[in-house]
């Protein structure tokens, strides 16, 4: 899968976990769909994809026995240091730290870990 296509795969996980996660109505830029994308923002889901799966391989596989919680923090930190790269002086919400983001946005990356990971099978 290309980087790309990895990117794709973030944030179309993204937009499905908001959906199920998310209580009440998400915000619209939660769930803009990957043509209407900014391209910063594809540019760090392509590299927080890349991270993801560079560890999965990494690891021999076995960053699969991590729990959700060890995944969602994993894509969270990869996140963050895309919003220093890509802000001089990122939003608060953008690069809070993992026990300060919302449960649905702990759920969602974890999903994002698992996405990623089922598409190296």
């Amino acid at each position: 899968m290309s980087q790309t296509e990895g990117a794709r795969l973030f944030r179309e996980t993204w937009i499905a976990g908001v959906r199920e996660h998310f209580p009440g109505e998400p915000k619209p830029g939660y769930v803009t769909p990957w043509e209407d994308t900014p391209e910063w923002e594809r540019e760090a889901a392509g590299a927080v994809f890349e991270q993801v799966r560079q560890f999965l391989v990494l690891s021999g596989g076995h960053a699969s026995r991590l729990t959700r919680e060890q995944k969602s923090r994993f894509v969270a930190t990869c996140w963050t240091a895309q919003m220093f790269r890509h802000f001089e002086n990122p939003k608060p919400g953008y690069i809070a730290d993992w026990p300060d983001l919302p449960d649905w946005q702990k759920e969602t990356d974890s999903d994002i870990f698992e996405a990623i990971e089922k598409s190296l099978h």
